[in-house]
């Protein structure tokens, strides 16, 4: 088990709490808690964009949903970023429903979504759906038949790429960490496909490599050197817009350390990965990084989490590491920031309850959903943080599918 510096309840409730430049975290007297839920946004699970019908590979009734549905859903954000003015964002659902053999027929995009969260002073808690980019392939530099392969714009599918991490270089281009490579993909503002996917080495192989998820299309009955579902479920971004940061979702098949999460380097303005990469350790071998984001030039947030659902997500947290700080083990020094299943609610609103038999909320909140796959700094004491509700897991409610979520955490010194 690795070594970090958990802030307790018991340590918010008695202490205000400040993050050091360097990312140590020291106690220090002082009124107000660190840690506050400041905004809920709900958006529900039924919330359908135009397009095609959608989920035909899983017919029948799943928490509520009938399969398949009416044309695309809105669901699953794995990413967040900011849009294109104040108070808009652009979130990227993943590949759909949870294969690849299911989600052919979901189309892979990014929706413009403005919350109005609900906080102590009012506001709504929904969440207004706007326009939407579409990935695609028209030059046909995938490298491999996708699914839409004899279609003019070549839209990519969840059963062409997962898409789990998304970031916007200074040009506009965007940039997305994918789980079936595991690839790093290149696309223009608009959602084409500017290059081939960019390759991972394998840290793993003493001879060498590259990683090859399950559902790479390279794989050629080889065995597959990342386990299925453990790619680049987070990405960072440098403030200058100069690098991205990938992390592994969880280890490479080989590797004898199977708590070791490879966060690779690569240059933007080359195009290349530069060879430059950390180790983190996650706290249990099974424990996933869900989503990763830049503070400043040194320090990142990242999303350490469980498998569990509902009262049983007993482990997810909001870890700061600073990549200058290496312990002699050769890890990053990773120190607790947030743990999402005992978020401080002072002025309860996440109440009330949106459906009869909702769990977790109030004082204090609790992050259900199974897949908590989105954060993104809003500025330098508020963190955006969205769930990946895998359409139509449950979570929140025993009996019903989940709502997509995005709260608010104020985190007091997060800018240094």
């Amino acid at each position: 088990m690795r070594m970090n510096k958990p802030i307790t309840a018991a340590a918010i409730g008695a202490l205000a709490m400040l993050i050091l430049p360097g990312g140590g975290i020291a106690a220090s007297a002082g009124p107000g808690p660190h840690v506050a839920l400041v905004g809920r946004a709900v958006l529900p699970v039924e919330t359908y964009a135009p397009g095609p019908v959608s989920g035909q590979f899983q017919t029948g009734v799943f928490n509520g949903i009938t399969f398949p549905l009416p044309s695309q859903p809105v669901q699953g954000f794995s990413s967040i970023i900011d849009g294109r003015q104040p108070g808009e964002y652009l979130a990227m659902p993943d590949n759909g429903y949870g294969g690849k053999a299911t989600s052919t027929d979901f189309l892979i995009r990014a929706y413009y979504i403005r919350p109005d969260f609900k906080t102590a002073t009012g506001g709504t808690g929904s969440v207004e759906v706007g326009d939407y980019i579409s990935f695609r392939d028209p030059n046909g530099l995938i490298g491999f038949t996708i699914v839409q392969d004899g279609t003019a714009d070549r839209l990519l599918t969840g059963g062409d790429i997962d898409p789990e991490s998304l970031q916007r270089a200074h040009n506009g281009d965007l940039w997305v960490g994918d789980e079936f490579g595991p690839w790093i993909l290149h696309f223009s503002a608009d959602g084409v496909l500017l290059d081939p996917p960019f390759q991972i080495p394998n840290l793993s192989s003493p001879n060498g490599g590259v990683l090859r998820s399950p559902n790479n299309p390279g794989l050629d009955g080889a065995s597959p050197s990342q386990p299925n579902s453990r790619g680049f479920e987070s990405m960072a971004i440098s403030p200058d817009g100069n690098y991205l940061y990938a992390a592994l979702e969880g280890a490479n098949v080989a590797d004898p350390d199977q708590s070791r999460r490879y966060i690779y380097e690569f240059s933007i303005t080359d195009e290349s990965l530069t060879g430059r990469t950390w180790q983190y350790r996650a706290d249990q071998p099974a424990y996933m990084l869900a989503d990763m984001a830049a503070l400043d030039t040194h320090r990142l947030v990242i999303i350490e989490r469980d498998g569990g659902l509902g009262v049983n997500a007993l482990f997810r947290e909001v870890n700061l590491v600073d990549l200058r700080d290496v312990g002699a083990d050769g890890f990053l020094t990773v120190d607790r920031v947030v743990d999402l299943t005992a978020i401080p609610d002072p002025d309860l609103i996440s109440l009330p309850a949106i459906h009869p038999g909702d769990v977790g909320l109030g004082d204090p909140f609790r992050v259900t959903c199974e897949s908590v796959e989105a954060i993104h700094p809003i500025d330098g004491t508020r963190l955006l943080i969205g769930c990946d509700n895998n359409f139509p897991n449950k979570g929140r409610n025993p009996g019903l599918a989940d709502d997509n979520e995005f709260i608010v955490v104020k985190v007091s010194g997060l800018k240094s």
